[in-house]
């Protein structure tokens, strides 16, 4: 069989996005718009070349070194842009996709090439037949065979009654085209060489010019600015709670909730509204993640419950741990499996150990707990200096009492008790009791005579 070259148009300026950054680098469900296009087509051609304007750097090194790279150095339209790829293209069929188009499935690709290639037709367009085609060019068939694309703009009214448009993804055969390219001219109103005018150039030769239409005409929506970002991103979102669901997650309210392409979720997981999970995060099978949970780029084990509102970035969570409500892991965070990290807790760089319990109102930073800790309400490991970060250690089974501040850096040793209340500024030896705390002073009668002093005082 003949070899697939892709390319991957994404020279476009993308002005309508009103950007700074290039058009197909704006995130969607995780991704960068061109990763879809690129994901595509390393899974079916043999061969993916990209072209990108000027001072795209970024893009390319997106891409990766597999891809190979040309620059459109002059954007001068579609047909211009594929001419460039030339060089890195080899013998066989083209296939041509657009950057900005990421919601076009791989089934719905290999249907194209798998037509075009039976066919040996010299081209094939994937089309859509859509019920409003306003702005998209028309394909005009005679025959069931397609003579030509006409955009919008050209058409007359009878052609604008046509609702088969051109979705700009194309299949051809290497032979046909570059002299097809060479003869095109740009005769239009923007003054650009169309890979549209391919398609009748080729058959006015009387070469062969087929048509697959899209199953989902859905599929073939471009981005041009932020509110169609938007509205592919709603698509893709559910597309993405759907394959979740029927790999056996429950979500219980698809409308709220946000997962992006790039995460992992277990079976018999279950997800409360209005949960975010982002990133390189991967969720374990048989959790709870509930109402309000942000997590970003976090791995959860099996059996891990999150109560409500938790706020966790670059961690990992253990099999069968409980966090929350309310709880915040700042990068860097391990917390082992059975361990609690409860109410209003704030972690920083720490690990909990197997089986320990942060229960609420602490701030663990820049710290190890061992295993079957418990560490009091209101703990603070006091890490900073002012200068330097410094670490705790906090040795396994050791009990830290309520409203304790561990002065870092410190060891607390394997058993030890901390007193309620104490400042702790040198290391507690294992099996130690350490307070650190003014002696109380009582002072009978103290009450009464202030409320007579005050008295006295108004009189």
């Amino acid at each position: 069989m003949d070899k697939l070259t892709a390319v991957v148009l994404a020279a476009g300026e993308g002005k309508r996005m009103r950007s700074r950054q290039p058009k197909v680098l704006h995130p969607l469900c995780g991704r960068p718009l061109i990763a879809y296009p690129l994901r595509a087509a390393r899974t079916l051609a043999d061969r993916v070349v990209l072209v990108v304007g000027p001072n795209a750097d970024a893009v390319v090194e997106l891409a990766g070194p597999d891809v190979r790279s040309v620059v459109q150095r002059e954007r001068l339209g579609s047909g211009h842009a594929v001419l460039q790829a030339r060089p890195e293209c080899v013998e066989g069929t083209i296939l041509v996709l657009p950057g900005d188009m990421p919601l076009l499935s791989v089934e719905t690709i290999e249907r194209l090439v798998a037509h075009h290639r039976k066919s040996r037709a010299a081209a094939t367009v994937l089309t859509a037949v859509v019920p409003e085609p306003q702005g998209y060019g028309r394909v005009l068939r005679q025959g069931g065979r397609v003579k030509r694309i006409v955009e919008h703009r050209d058409a007359t009214d009878a052609e604008k009654k046509t609702a088969e448009i051109n979705t700009s993804v194309y299949c051809f055969a290497a032979g046909r085209l570059w002299p097809a390219l060479g003869k095109i001219r740009p005769d239009n109103d923007q003054g650009e060489y169309y890979l549209t005018d391919v398609i009748g150039v080729l058959s006015r030769a009387g070469a062969r010019v087929d048509a697959v239409v899209t199953l989902d005409p859905g599929e073939a929506v471009g981005v041009n600015d932020r509110k169609q970002l938007a509205a592919v991103a709603a698509v893709q979102r559910r597309r993405i709670l759907d394959r979740l669901m029927d790999e056996g997650v429950t979500i219980l309210d698809p409308a709220s909730t946000y997962i992006e392409d790039t995460v992992t979720v277990g079976p018999d997981t279950t997800i409360h509204p209005q949960v975010v999970i982002e990133g390189q995060s991967v969720i374990g099978g048989e959790c709870v993640v509930g109402v309000g949970c942000h997590l970003s780029s976090c791995r959860v084990g099996d059996r891990v419950t999150l109560l409500p509102y938790c706020v966790l970035r670059e961690s990992v969570i253990e099999d069968a741990a409980t966090l929350g409500p309310f709880c915040h892991l700042r990068p860097l965070s391990h917390v082992g499996s059975r361990a609690k990290v409860g109410n209003f807790v704030e972690l920083k760089k720490s690990r909990i150990g197997r089986g320990s319990k942060v229960p609420h109102l602490s701030y663990v930073g820049d710290a190890t707990v061992g295993e079957d800790v418990n560490v009091g309400a209101g703990t603070i490991t006091c890490n900073y200096d002012g200068v330097a970060k410094h670490e705790t250690k906090i040795e396994d089974r050791a009990f830290i009492g309520t409203n304790t501040s561990l002065v870092a850096p410190l060891t607390v040793g394997e058993g030890a008790y901390i007193g309620a209340g104490s400042t702790i500024t040198k290391d507690v030896p294992p099996g130690a009791l350490a307070v650190g705390r003014a002696p109380q002073v009582v002072k009978e009668g103290w009450a009464a005579r202030k409320t007579k002093k005050r008295e006295e005082h108004r009189g």
